[in-house]
C-alpha cells in the first residue's frame, strides 16, 4: 500500500505544479481585504448638518460657501451633538440679506428634528452613507451594515467547509466564487438600505469560505515541509491587498464603483475550473482513487517528474470515508480539546486584531496613509514567522505572540497619555504579536485535524473571528466610556489566557497530516509511521544505487 504523502515525494512536494496553483490562490487573499474593510470607504461618514431648504436656497442666491450656510443652520456648541439639530426659525418671516454675518442666532431655539434631510461636504468622496442618510439617530446602520458581514462570514464558513467535504474543495470554491461575483454585483446596484443589507450577508456567505476552501486545497497540494510557507504567504496577500485598496479608493470615490473593483476578481476566479485540480488527498478519503491518481499523474508530469509503479497502489484505507459532522469534533478527548483551544484562540485574535486598529487610529488623520501603514504593520509578523516556525516549532512562537500582545496591551493601559510615542510603540509591539497569532491559528488549525474532516473543522473553528469581529467594537467603545484603557485590559487578558492554552497543544513541526481520528487521539502512532516511512524510504537508496551499478557493469 502507498500512500499520498509518498507518492508526493515522487512527483514533487512544491514543484512548478503546486507553485502555478499556489501562486493563482494568492490572488484570492487579496480583493478580500476589500470586502472586509473595505467599509472605511464605502461608508464613509462625512462632516454633515441638518438641512434647512430656505438657507440651501440662499447660499445659491447669494453664493455663500458651505460654511456661511453651515453657520445659518447649526447650532453653535458641541458639533457633534449639534450636526443632528438645526434652528427652529421661518426664514420666511425673516429678512434675510445676503451679508450672513449680520443675524444674531444665539437665541433662536433648536430642534432635533431634521425634516427635510441633512447637507453633508463630501470632499471627493459619495459613501452609502450620504445616500441612504445614515447619519445621527440612524448612525447604528453603519455597524449594522458591517455586522450583516461577520453574519454571512460565520453561516458561510460552516456550511461552504462542510460543503467542501462533502462535495470536494474545487468545486466548493468555484461556487463560492459565484456567489461572490452575482452578491457583490447586487450590492453595487441595492436600491435601499434594506437590500444593501440582505445583500451584503449573502455576499459575506460566499467570500470566506471560498478563502477557506481554497486554504485547505493548496495545503493538501504540497509537502510537509512547505504546509508553513504557502499558509503564511496566502494570508500575507491579504495584507497586499490593504495596501492596494486605498490606491483604488482614492482614484474610485464612489461607493458603487468601488464595490464593482472589489467584486471584479470573483469573475476572473471562475476561470480557475482550468487551472486547478481537486485535491487527491480528499479524493482518496472519498475512496475515488482513480481520480486521485489521474492528478497525481498529471502534477509529476507538469512538475517534470517520473511515477514508480507504486501509483497503481495509491490507497488510504487507514482513511475514515465518511461525510464530516460537528460530533466530530468534539466526540473524541484530543479533538475536542483541539477545538475548544482553536476556537478561543480564533475569537481572541478577531477580538484584539481589530481592536487594537480602531483604538490606534493608526495616525488619526489622512484614511489613505492609515491603511498602507495598517498594511505594512503585518509584514514584520509574516516573515517573524517564516523565520522562526521550523527552527522553534509551532507552538512556542504561537503562545509565545498571543502572550507578547497580552503584555504589549496590559502595559500600555498603564503608560500616561503624556508619553504618547512610547504608548505607541508598545501598542504597535501588541499589534505586531496578536497579528503573528492570527497567521498562526490558520495553518496550525488545518495541522490538527484529519484530511475527512479538515476543510469543516477549520470552518467551524473560525466561526468565533466572525464573532469576535462582532464584539470587538462594542467591548472598545462600550467599555471606554467606564475608563479608556479597560478595553486593553481585556484584550490583554485574553491574549495571555489565548497563549496559555496553546501550550496545551500537541507540536506539528515537520509531521504528516493527520488521515484519521486515530492519528490525532494517538499521535504516537502517527509518529511511528512516519518514522516507518523515512526509514522505508532510506532503505530504499542503496538498493537502487547498486541496481544500477549493476547495470553499469553489465554494460
Amino acid at each position: 500500500m502507498t500512500t499520498f504523502d509518498d507518492i508526493l515525494e515522487e512527483a514533487g512536494t512544491f514543484g512548478r505544479c503546486q507553485k502555478r496553483i499556489f501562486a493563482l490562490f494568492c490572488l484570492v487573499s487579496m480583493p478580500w481585504a476589500g470586502v472586509y474593510v473595505g467599509i472605511v470607504f464605502q461608508g464613509f461618514t462625512p462632516d454633515h448638518w441638518c438641512r434647512d431648504p430656505a438657507v440651501v436656497e440662499r447660499r445659491q442666491t447669494c453664493g455663500w460657501s458651505l460654511t456661511d450656510a453651515r453657520r445659518l443652520t447649526v447650532p453653535q456648541g458641541n458639533r457633534s451633538e449639534s450636526s443632528c439639530e438645526r434652528y427652529e426659525v421661518d426664514w420666511n418671516a425673516t429678512a434675510l440679506s445676503c451679508d450672513s454675518r449680520e443675524l444674531d442666532l444665539s437665541r433662536i431655539p433648536t430642534t432635533a428634528s431634521c425634516k427635510d434631510g441633512w447637507e453633508y461636504d463630501y470632499e471627493g468622496r459619495q459613501s452609502f452613507v450620504t445616500e441612504f442618510d445614515l447619519v445621527c439617530a440612524d448612525g447604528w446602520l453603519v455597524d449594522l451594515y458591517q455586522a450583516s458581514l461577520n453574519v454571512g462570514f460565520l453561516v458561510g464558513s460552516i456550511t461552504i467547509g462542510y460543503l467542501a467535504d462533502r462535495f470536494g474543495r474545487k468545486i466548493s470554491f468555484l461556487m463560492s466564487n459565484v456567489l461572490n461575483a452575482v452578491t457583490g454585483i447586487m450590492v453595487a446596484m441595492a436600491p435601499n438600505y434594506v437590500a444593501l443589507l440582505v445583500f451584503r450577508t449573502l455576499y459575506g456567505f460566499g467570500v470566506k469560505g471560498g478563502w477557506v476552501a481554497g486554504y485547505v486545497l493548496i495545503t493538501e497540494l504540497v509537502g510537509v515541509e512547505y504546509r508553513r510557507t504557502v499558509g503564511v504567504l496566502y494570508q500575507m496577500f491579504f495584507s497586499v491587498g490593504i495596501l492596494i485598496l486605498p490606491l483604488i479608493a482614492y482614484f474610485i470615490s464612489d461607493w458603487r464603483w468601488l464595490q464593482v473593483a472589489i467584486t471584479a476578481p470573483y469573475f476572473i476566479f471562475l476561470s480557475y475550473y482550468w487551472f486547478i485540480p481537486e485535491s487527491p488527498r480528499w479524493l482518496l478519503s472519498q475512496k475515488q482513487n482513480a481520480k486521485a491518481v489521474k492528478i497525481t499523474q498529471a502534477m509529476a508530469k507538469e512538475n517534470k517528474k517520473t511515477l514508480s509503479k507504486n501509483i497503481e497502489t495509491l490507497t488510504d484505507d487507514n482513511t475514515e470515508s465518511r461525510t464530516a459532522s460537528f460530533l466530530d469534533l468534539i466526540r473524541t478527548p484530543n479533538m475536542r480539546k483541539h477545538t475548544l483551544i482553536l476556537s478561543f484562540n480564533w475569537f481572541t485574535s478577531a477580538v484584539v486584531y481589530q481592536g487594537l486598529i480602531m483604538r490606534l487610529g493608526i495616525l488619526g488623520g489622512n484614511v489613505y496613509i492609515d491603511f498602507l501603514i495598517s498594511g505594512l504593520l503585518e509584514f514584520p509578523a509574516a516573515f517573524l514567522i517564516l523565520f522562526t516556525i521550523e527552527r522553534i516549532g509551532r507552538r512556542i512562537p504561537f503562545a509565545s505572540a498571543n502572550i507578547m500582545a497580552g503584555a504589549a496591551c496590559l502595559i500600555t493601559a498603564m503608560i500616561p497619555d503624556s508619553m504618547f510615542w512610547f504608548k505607541t510603540v508598545v501598542a504597535c509591539i501588541g499589534r505586531l504579536g496578536i497579528t503573528m497569532a492570527f497567521e498562526m491559528v490558520v495553518f496550525v488549525n488545518t495541522e490538527l485535524y484529519p484530511t475527512f474532516v479538515r476543510n469543516f473543522g477549520v470552518s467551524v473553528c473560525s466561526t468565533l473571528c466572525d464573532v469576535g469581529g462582532i464584539v470587538a467594537p462594542f467591548l472598545l467603545y462600550r467599555l471606554a466610556v467606564i475608563w479608556m484603557e479597560l478595553p486593553l485590559i481585556i484584550f490583554g487578558c485574553l491574549a495571555f489566557v489565548a497563549g496559555g492554552l496553546v501550550l496545551l497543544l500537541p507540536e506539528t513541526r515537520g509531521m504528516p497530516l493527520p488521515d484519521t481520528i486515530d492519528d490525532i487521539e494517538h499521535p504516537e502512532r502517527r509518529m511511528e509511521k512516519a518514522a516507518l516511512r523515512s526509514q522505508q524510504q532510506t532503505n530504499l537508496l542503496p538498493t537502487e544505487h547498486i541496481s544500477n551499478n549493476k547495470e553499469s557493469a553489465t554494460v
